[in-house]
């Protein structure tokens, strides 16, 4: 049976010591970067998205996606602090799972994590791309999407980009940024979560007191949805879930981590809660004070935040949330490549990826090789295809991951009751199943053509690739068979 191809959990314990990668990061480098994966593409672009698909009724998309990625923390907080490991709901379902599931995981979370910095990427570029045209510098139209995209004419007629040319040097520049190092990565990004918190606190402010009662109504034109549909409250939610996707990224940096059994736990939840505060009060505040319904023009905005500020009077507090997008997306390009990277590591580590993952620069102590090859594909992913078919495609990997994640700790709580556990998850028996329900919920509302019928394709084409190529390399296979070659 393939489930029993799985990691000894004591082996683990005792190894996690030995790995290659420097403990330099504390709970405030493990909260900045989450923040700083977490706050995004998804509320300073898809809000327009969600307001098309649900119109006011996407605060209920913000508040079902906050809560099915809340009961999710809880659950990766547990396991983060009991297998502080690289790799993060990989190495979790190879410990639980076995080896086939947890190859499958891993093949998701480059959708999560790959697929999502190109869409990051993308977006960050639509606003600098409108930024440069400002100031008269702007590139040729055919530079500034991909061939996968459509641009619009200066007499309003579409045609397809040819090659998003700002979206692939920004992805490649954030390569860069991860090779020179871990610690001054996230000195960086904390600065840009400074930048963002700033910016939505502005958009709060200024928008907040112009709520008016009569812009919720009516308040489900498009209803609550149903399951494939993609649309109505369901549909949002599944949208918006983009917007929380990045505070898993934080256990991928669990053996970079000082004091992992304390610190991950904080990082964790500490990002996903300070997120959901400002999305509530930005949906509220959007919602409330011009209105969201579908076909209306917030729901036709692709900077939709700084539409609403323009929109009510205040032209240059849009301007400088325009900028603040501008100057911190990066950070969230940047957070996605290094958990895709973490993961590659210690996939390369097992044997299922190629061992030249596993060489570490000897100056900057980082993974240089695969953050080369990590930072190409998405730099590709960014050249080539448009922000709004890769968001969604990127949360089904995401979903499935999470799905697998609670799965693993609740079969680590009956194989392995008696584990210290630093941080336990409250009424696992409770919260467990709500969170394989909500990401259950979510996943099949993301609509069947073309999110899961991409996803199911993607997912045969891994399954494929792990019994024609992986199993065979794995190094619990190859342990084995010296193993039995020297009984003999």
């Amino acid at each position: 049976m393939f489930v029993d191809r799985r990691k000894s959990l004591d082996e683990v314990l005792d190894l996690k010591e030995n790995r290659g990668l420097k403990r330099q990061l504390g709970w405030f480098d493990l909260m900045m970067l989450g923040v700083g994966g977490i706050i995004g593409t998804g509320i300073f672009v898809l809000t327009s998205v969600a307001a098309n698909k649900a119109g006011p009724g996407m605060l209920y998309s913000f508040i079902i996606s906050g809560f099915v990625c809340a009961l999710t923390a809880l659950i990766y907080a547990e396991i983060a602090s009991m297998v502080p490991l690289s790799g993060a709901a990989y190495s979790y379902s190879y410990v639980a799972l076995g080896e086939m599931l947890a190859w499958m995981v891993g093949w998701a979370l480059i959708l999560e994590y790959a697929i999502a910095a190109g869409a990051i990427a993308v977006g960050w570029s639509g606003y600098a791309n409108g930024f440069l045209h400002s100031i008269h510098l702007g590139l040729p139209l055919f530079l500034t999407a991909g061939p996968a995209d459509t641009i619009t004419l200066a007499d309003g007629t579409t045609s397809h980009g040819a090659f998003n040319l700002i979206a692939c040097m920004i992805s490649l520049l954030m390569t860069g940024l991860l090779i020179s190092g871990t610690t001054k990565s996230a000195r960086f990004t904390s600065v840009l979560v400074i930048i963002k918190i700033a910016a939505l606190a502005l958009f709060i402010v200024l928008a907040l007191p112009k709520v008016q009662l009569s812009n919720f109504e009516p308040m489900l034109p498009n209803g609550w949805g149903t399951p494939l549909s993609g649309v109505g409250v369901l549909g949002a939610a599944a949208s918006i879930f983009f917007a929380y996707v990045g505070f898993d990224a934080v256990a991928t940096a669990a053996e970079e981590t000082r004091n992992p059994n304390r610190n991950l736990p904080i990082g964790l939840i500490g990002s996903l809660a300070i997120c959901t505060v400002f999305y509530l009060l930005i949906a509220y505040s959007a919602v409330g004070s011009i209105g969201a319904q579908p076909g209306a023009a917030l729901s036709q905005s692709k900077e939709p935040l700084a539409f609403i500020l323009r929109s009510l009077g205040f032209p240059k507090a849009g301007s400088l949330v325009g900028w603040a997008a501008i100057l911190a997306l990066p950070s969230v390009v940047l957070m996605m490549i290094f958990g895709q990277t973490r993961i590659l590591y210690a996939m390369a580590r097992d044997g299922l990826m190629p061992k030249i993952f596993l060489k570490i620069h000897e100056s900057f102590q980082t993974p240089y090789i695969v953050t080369l090859v990590t930072g190409g594909v998405v730099s590709l992913f960014a050249a080539i295809f448009p922000v709004s078919m890769l968001a969604d495609i990127s949360n089904s990997g995401t979903l499935f991951a999470f799905f697998m994640v609670v799965l693993a700790v609740m079969v680590l709580r009956v194989t392995h009751p008696d584990r210290p556990r630093p941080f336990r998850a409250p009424f696992i028996w409770l919260v467990g199943p709500m969170a394989l329900a909500g990401c259950t919920l979510l996943f099949i509302s993301l609509g069947w053509d073309p999110t899961i019928k991409y996803f199911m394709i993607w997912s045969t084409i891994g399954l494929l690739g792990y019994f024609m190529v992986a199993r065979r390399h794995s190094l619990i296979a190859i342990t084995s068979k010296v193993s039995r070659a020297a009984e003999v």
